[in-house]
């Protein structure tokens, strides 16, 4: 799907869906193309004279293949936070800037996007061109990510909590649930990680324009704050997660050791009715008219006198 935008008066604005968009793009100062057909691609293509990257070229990891410059415009992949099922994902973006006008190419459903649009529809979109357009998306990138660390970390609260505070709770659920934190946090900082070396690119191609220059470098300083927000989260699931581990260990040590102490209780009645199992003729108690009750009787005593010496030397 191709959706066409314009800038009217500083403010962003969605046109309506034409029968033929293309036809209104020369007019357009964004062309957002959202899992485009193939049909919309080869008619964007031959509009930009230009290919448009496939899927895996999006995905590459490489600076030179993801930060460029050429005759068509500046090229920026960027990885955009995505989440599916109750799990976070990356999803990368790519973006042709151009004098004129902005491109973008993606994949799937974007918040990021979403909030975009409603935001535009709302005329809260104030730019004045492609350029400051594109500095406005990766603020509202950085703005976005900074609520998901906030997410992560009220659920990291309940999860310590769970682990430190509330008895007889699921240490199994609590490590799942640290897992995916720990999963998402890392997602989350990737995509801080990717948006530096962005801005950083755009700082070095659009140093004719000094106000977006300073967009640039707040943007720059949030991702510092929220980088070193996301070092402070994987410390604490660390922890968390050592010392649910920890928890774990204590209450299997002491059910290993209920069976020990068991062990060692029985082991004085089981010797004494091993002995008077055995087989011989000549056995002086087999005679006596208490023998079974004293026997019995030995039995108890033996049981009961390793239990009273670990409950005096405090070992239970």
């Amino acid at each position: 799907m191709l959706r066409l935008f314009t800038i009217d008066s500083g403010t962003l604005k969605e046109r309506t869906p034409p029968e033929n968009p293309l036809a209104q793009a020369v007019h357009s100062d964004w062309i957002d193309a959202h899992d485009p057909s193939d049909d919309e691609r080869a008619q964007l293509q031959a509009f930009l004279r230009t290919a448009l990257p496939e899927s895996d070229d999006v995905e590459e990891i490489e600076s030179s293949a993801r930060y460029f410059s050429n005759n068509i415009g500046i090229h920026v992949r960027s990885l955009f936070l995505a989440q599916s099922e109750g799990r976070h994902h990356t999803s990368s973006v790519a973006f042709i800037l151009q004098d004129e006008r902005l491109v973008t190419l993606r994949e799937g459903a974007l918040a990021d996007f979403r909030l975009l649009r409603m935001r535009t529809r709302h005329g809260q979109i104030k730019t004045r061109s492609p350029q400051e357009l594109l500095v406005v998306i990766f603020e509202q990138k950085v703005e976005n990510l900074a609520d998901a660390l906030e997410d992560i970390h009220r659920e990291l609260e309940d999860v310590s909590y769970l682990v430190l505070e509330e008895i007889d709770s699921d240490l199994e659920n609590a490590i799942d649930q640290l897992a995916k934190l720990e999963d998402s946090n890392g997602k989350i900082r990737l995509c801080l990680m990717d948006t530096q070396r962005s801005i950083a690119f755009l700082q070095r191609h659009l140093r004719s324009y000094p106000e977006l220059q300073e967009m640039a470098r707040e943007i720059m300083r949030d991702v510092d704050t929220l980088m070193a927000h996301t070092t402070f989260l994987f410390d604490k699931i660390n922890f968390l997660m050592d010392s649910t581990q920890g928890f774990i260990n204590i209450a299997q040590n002491k059910i290993i050791k209920i069976f020990s102490i068991a062990a060692v209780v029985f082991l004085p009645p089981t010797l004494v009715a091993s002995i008077y199992g055995m087989n011989f003729q000549y056995m002086p108690e087999l005679n006596l008219r208490l023998g079974y009750p004293g026997a019995l009787a030995l039995m108890l005593l033996a049981g009961i006198a390793p239990y009273w010496i670990f409950k005096r030397k405090g070992w239970l």
